[in-house]
């Protein structure tokens, strides 16, 4: 089965979490812009280091940059048959990136996965997380300008995506087993809507 699908939702609202566990359920790669930003950085290739510059901080990545990177990644057969994205589309200008590198090849998105959280939730979870992990970067200040980035630049998504009919909405406070749940839920009940 293929599925195609972006998951959309604040920093600390559990998509990585969540991306893991759906895209196991569904069989199809998770694949985190995060994760290919630090595989470009730990490989110091030129995205990687310009990449870098902006995450040190706090900013986004650009969109030039970005798009380059997840055309590649898409582009790798483990992602033929369908993939979940994470972290990306963050702007208007990657949402028509994605449509022309799915359009390439002759796919589109099934689904559009907004979690929702509460802001001062979000900023508990991020601040208990750069406890544990001893990420000194991660104080309240910078976790909340990430949020307003994120509110100006990414939450219209949700919109352009809920025009086209591919939004679907969930959740995101509770434990993960609640949130995944919630979410294949959303899926099979979009899936029988659309069947």
């Amino acid at each position: 089965m293929s599925a195609r699908l972006v998951l959309l939702g604040p920093p600390g609202a559990g998509k990585g979490t969540q991306a893991a566990r759906v895209s196991e359920r569904l069989g199809v790669p998770a694949i985190s812009t995060g994760d290919i930003f630090r595989a470009n950085v730990a490989e110091q290739t030129e995205l990687g280091q310009r990449a870098q510059r902006y995450m040190d901080a706090g900013e986004y990545v650009p969109d030039e940059v970005t798009n380059a990177m997840v055309r590649d990644r898409l582009g790798q057969p483990d992602a033929a048959q369908g993939f979940l994205l994470d972290g990306y589309p963050r702007t208007a200008e990657q949402v028509a990136e994605l449509d022309d590198i799915l359009a390439a090849s002759g796919a589109t998105l099934d689904v559009v996965v907004a979690i929702e959280a509460d802001t001062d939730e979000v900023v508990d979870r991020l601040l208990k997380r750069a406890r544990e992990q001893g990420r000194s970067d991660d104080t309240e200040s910078v976790i909340r300008r990430r949020l307003e980035v994120y509110a100006e630049q990414t939450a219209p998504l949700a919109q352009t995506y809920d025009t086209r009919g591919l939004l679907v909405r969930v959740d995101g406070v509770g434990s993960p087993d609640e949130v995944t749940d919630r979410i294949m839920g959303a899926l099979s009940r979009g899936d029988r809507e659309q069947g």
